[in-house]
């Protein structure tokens, strides 16, 4: 009994770590967005009027595999140091997104 529990533990485990290749970068849960095609320029946002205990973060271009789609500009919960916001960086003909952080 306790061989059945086992080997279809390990059956569990190998399916998935094998499925865990093919599923797409998705933003916001650490994975790195790589694509070859370059974003849009920025769009020209007015940021709205200051907010206490509050940081604005600027809009950008957000890639889901086939396209780009703008993602507006939000407020966020102001933390020590300076909000570097969300941006893509070119190396050598690819584009990757590093995503806004507070840097101290």
């Amino acid at each position: 009994m306790r061989q059945k529990k086992y080997r279809r533990s390990l059956l569990v485990m190998v399916c998935l770590s094998a499925g865990a290749g093919t599923l797409p970068a998705l933003p916001g849960i650490g994975a790195e967005i790589l694509t070859d095609v370059p974003p849009p320029p920025d769009r020209a946002e007015s940021p709205p009027p200051p907010r206490a205990g509050n940081a604005w973060a600027p809009g950008h271009w957000e890639w889901s595999g086939r396209s780009y789609a703008w993602v507006s500009g939000t407020w966020i919960v102001e933390h020590r140091g300076h909000w570097v916001p969300d941006r893509w960086e070119q190396s050598d003909t690819h584009w990757r997104f590093l995503r806004g952080h507070w840097e101290r």
